[in-house]
């Protein structure tokens, strides 16, 4: 590490003026107060928007807003000449310079009179004199022209300079704390809902506002009616001057090691009518899109009721529970994509969004696993003794071509009657080859070897579509609205699997076994939910809903397995021990009712729904059919507080059920893995989740300065978990089961706050996750108890026109106790520091620099490892407004990227060591299409 180390004292003179100037200018105490009124009647105007601004460039500083008696304070102003600028809704916006020396550091502006706006301003009046941040209900919007982004930035770079807003290496949001799934482009989706898609492929110079609010689901936005269901989304509104024209990033470049990379990208906005062409190809793990395939919903969890309200009854696959400490990369990544994107309104009742992705990808892994399981194999005695341990290495190669189209349809049948659709289609064909090989051993005796190799070839074609009528009659708040949501997927694969392990049990005999197999398999489902919901209000704050759905999830998986014969040179024998047809049926009617108040501060509701059930599995190999009935009712209760100073308090406590899918039900063995087994069980049942999710969030426009707490609740009655039994030589057969007993708490906690006149932005970070699983080791009960803490502060600043630099670092402590071998119990701490700088050279020269460390301990030998990633890059900058670019790029300039990850469940924990990319040079091309006004 005593290269970082050089590093760091390097970049410490480059950064070393920036810290001086900050204490320097953090010397002044000086105050700026006054009061506003309206300029004719006198009155005070309470609430009005404050803002400071720096002279030189009306950059925004900090912000406040006029108490009770109309009057304002700034505190902790530097020397220097300002602008103060005075916003309120229905007048006319009042900029007023400021200049405070030594002499004079504080200023009062005396009683500001503000004149009624009686005709709309010039537009470019209006850009110019927007409050930096404002507050209208629960949406905080942040102008963009307050927070100055270097030339060509991304919206990506715009959102890092945001108060209580954090974007991680890999380009996912946090704001206040929560998790940002859906960004919006002027109200709309932009490619479907891929985040990533609007923050790394739009430019930050076109977006005049970000708006951040907490979205409901269609359906119950129109209701009224709070399911409990929320997206944290970011709306980007762009400039007026900035719809009508051309931009797009282009770029293209080559490097050391055969790397490359190749951007296209033209998006023609003309107001209303947006078309975007996105083209791109790398081998430099740049994906730049969501991989899931499909629209980004909630995911339902302990912690977020079901994304469709009470409709959905979600499936579950396999038995969870896996924890992973870090999100390194732990493959190389190729891919290439071409995308289309469309919005327009088709007349004056229908409007229309469409979105094309076509990909194909390629991941290339090689992994050293190490995993030890909380199991022991029996001795002569039945008796256990020490800890299984496992060493596996492989190398696998995934190529997957794909395609997926999203589309929203909005259609307005009358005034009060209105219809979405909103169908998203899937295809894709991914081609595996992998090759593995493992050993297990126990008190250092070898207990099985073995070598795996397959070859897999599958397709894949997912649909979905979510139908949505809303109908409003002549009283307000009567509503009737209906949601049909259908969820399709078909699977059809066919592997090769050949796989050679030897036994060494008893001692002394050692056994090999061959195994030369063809497997097909095919498995599809199909889900319809339907919701129908009837709202009357019963009083002005008071409503009442009336509701019911009903679910139909059907699934089927037919594998089929045939070994190889020797005398015919072909895949011809059946093994009906493998083989087997397989289908289930969950069908359930639910209704119920939802009485919610609604209060000028705080809104609860209370609701309670019956379900009635039936789950049909049926074995169409064996002629069985298996029925279990399920009757449970689902209390549901909500319960929120808006406070003054933008605070929010919000209980929420739901109840579902998850219904086992398929491959958890399938009777029979997945003999993929010989010294791993999976099989299903036919006899599971549906798990019952309670979960209560508390959050308060607050953000204070005063202070700069924002809060958010999440604690997070859950307890399972008859989760699905897995059920390992280990035999003598090592091997394994596991298959889930129900158990009782699960709980887990989860906690969150968030400070954030901007030094506004030293442009700094700093975020505290505590997590806190305790966990109480069960698992069954060889029939016997094991408790696993798991909790972490993690501690994190990050740091940015746009300290200047010429320097921005950031710095975080995370501190995670993380145990498991086992209660079937205390022994194996285990503690390990992560560390990992991140730094990066852009500094703008003279000649428009600019450099860029960042780096992460990361530093693990408590592992097995071998995988405690310090890992330092840097990479540096100088660009220059050419044409007018810096629109061409050549730079030169070094990928892990000290040769030292690794992949060191730690995964924990229930039953095993295991350290994974993987290949990743290691140093390249890359030089690239780039130029930024800018014209507007056409």
């Amino acid at each position: 590490m005593r290269p970082i180390l050089l590093f760091l004292g390097l970049l410490l003179p480059l950064l070393g003026g920036a810290p001086a100037r900050a204490q320097q200018a953090a010397a002044g105490k000086g105050t700026i107060t006054g009061a506003a009124l309206d300029s004719v009647s006198g009155k005070v105007l309470r609430e009005a928007s404050v803002s400071l601004l720096a002279a030189r460039d009306s950059s925004y500083l900090t912000f406040t807003i006029t108490d009770g008696d109309g009057q304002f304070r700034l505190r902790s102003v530097a020397t220097g000449n300002y602008l103060v600028l005075i916003t309120f809704l229905g007048y006319q916006s009042r900029l007023v310079p400021v200049r405070l020396t030594d002499a004079a550091p504080s200023a009062n502006l005396g009683a500001l009179r503000l004149r009624a706006q009686t005709q709309t301003l010039g537009e470019v009046v209006v850009q110019q004199e927007r409050a930096p941040v404002s507050l209208s209900g629960d949406t905080l919007a942040f102008s963009a022209r307050a927070f100055k982004t270097q030339p060509n930035a991304a919206v990506e770079a715009l959102l890092k300079k945001l108060p209580g807003v954090e974007v991680d290496r890999a380009g996912n949001i946090r704001a206040q704390g929560q998790a940002v799934s859906r960004v919006l482009v002027d109200g709309k989706p932009f490619f479907g809902d891929d985040p990533k898609m609007a923050t790394r492929n739009l430019p930050a110079d076109i977006i005049d506002q970000v708006q951040l609010f907490s979205q409901q689901s269609d359906q119950a936005a129109f209701s009224g009616i709070d399911d409990g269901t929320q997206q944290r989304t970011i709306n980007l509104v762009t400039k007026r001057d900035k719809r009508r024209g051309y931009f797009g990033t282009n770029s293209a470049g080559a490097g050391t090691a055969g790397r490359y990379q190749a951007r296209l990208g033209v998006n023609r906005f003309n107001n209303g009518r947006q078309i975007s062409a996105l083209a791109m190809a790398n081998n430099l793990n740049q994906q730049g899109f969501s991989s899931n395939g499909g629209p980004a919903t909630a995911t339902p969890g302990p912690s977020n009721p079901d994304p469709g309200g009470r409709a959905r009854v979600s499936s579950q696959s396999g038995p969870r529970g896996t924890d992973s400490d870090n999100e390194q990369p732990d493959n190389i990544l190729e891919s290439g994509a071409v995308g289309l994107n469309y919005r327009d309104a088709w007349g004056k009742k229908a409007e229309v969004a469409a979105s094309y992705l076509g990909s194909r990808t390629r991941v290339t892994t090689e992994q050293q696993l190490r995993r030890e399981n909380a199991a022991t194999a029996p001795n002569q005695n039945g008796e256990t003794t020490a800890p299984l341990l496992t060493d596996q290495h492989l190398a696998a190669r995934e190529t997957t071509p794909g395609h997926r189209l999203n589309l929203r349809l909005d259609y307005k049948l009358d005034s009060l009657t209105t219809l979405r659709a909103t169908p998203f289609v899937a295809w894709q064909q991914p081609g595996q080859q992998q090759a593995s090989e493992q050993a297990t051993m126990q008190n250092g005796a070898l207990l099985n070897q073995g070598r795996l190799r397959y070859r897999t070839t599958e397709t894949t074609l997912n649909g979905a579509n979510n139908l949505l009528l809303m109908r409003k009659f002549g009283k307000e708040g009567r509503t009737l609205s209906a949601n049909l949501n259908t969820v399709l997927a078909d699977e059809h694969a066919q592997t090769r699997n050949e796989a050679t392990n030897t036994f060494f049990t008893p001692p002394g005999a050692p056994r090999t076994v061959g195994l030369n197999q063809q497997i097909q398999q095919s498995a599809g489902s199909q889900t319809n939910v339907l919701n129908v919901s009837y709202t009357e209000p019963v009083s002005l704050s008071r409503k009442l809903e009336g509701h019911y759905t009903l679910t139909d999830i059907r699934n089927q998986a037919d594998r089929a397995v045939r070994d190889y014969r020797e005398a015919t040179g072909r895949y011809d024998a059946l093994n009906s021990g493998l083989s087997n047809q397989f289908s289930s049926r969950f069908g359930a009617q639910r209704a119920g009712l939802t009485l919610q108040t609604r209060r000028l501060r705080y809104t609860y509701g209370l609701g309670l729904d019956a379900l009635r059930g039936r789950l049909r599995v049926q074995n169409r190999t064996a002629d069985t059919t298996f029925r279990r009935d399920v009757t449970q009712l689902l209390p549901n209760a909500l319960f929120t507080y808006n406070g003054s100073q933008n605070r929010t308090l919000r209980l929420s406590y739901r109840t579902r059920l998850n219904v086992p899918s398929a491959d958890q039900l399938q009777p029979v063995a997945d003999n993929t893995n010989p010294l791993n087994v999976q099989r299903g069980n036919p006899d599971l049942r549906p798990e019952y989740v309670h979960s209560l999710l508390t959050t308060y969030n607050q953000f204070n426009a005063r202070t700069n300065r924002s809060v958010f707490v999440l604690l997070d609740a859950a307890r399972v009655q008859h989760r699905i978990v897995a059920a390992t039994s280990f035999g003598a030589n090592g091997a394994q057969t596991t298959r889930p089961v129900n158990a009782n007993g699960y709980r887990s708490l989860t906690g969150f906690l968030s400070l954030g706050q901007r030094l506004a006149t030293h442009k700094i932005n700093l975020n505290l970070t505590t997590n806190v996750n305790l966990t109480h699983g069960l698992g069954f080791v060889n029939e016997q009960v094991n408790e696993a108890r798991t909790w972490s803490l993690g501690q994190g502060l990050s740091v940015n600043s746009s300290f200047n026109d010429h320097l921005e630099f950031g710095l975080s670092g995370n501190l995670t402590y993380q145990a498991a106790r086992y209660s079937l071998l205390p022994r194996q119990n285990t503690a390990y701490v992560t560390q990992t520091l991140t730094a990066d700088v852009y500094y703008q050279l003279p000649a428009h020269f600019v450099l860029t620099s960042d780096l992460w460390l990361s530093n693990n301990g408590g592992r097995a030998a071998g995988y405690n490892q310090r890992v330092g990633l840097w990479n540096v890059a100088l660009a220059k900058q050419f044409f007018a407004n810096q629109q061409g670019e050549v730079k030169l790029q070094v990928y892990d300039v000290l040769n030292q990227n690794r992949s060191v990850v730690r995964n924990v469940t229930d039953t095993y924990f295991e350290d994974v060591r993987s290949r990743v990319l290691t140093r390249y040079f890359l030089l690239s091309v780039g130029y930024t299409l800018r014209k507007f006004g056409v």
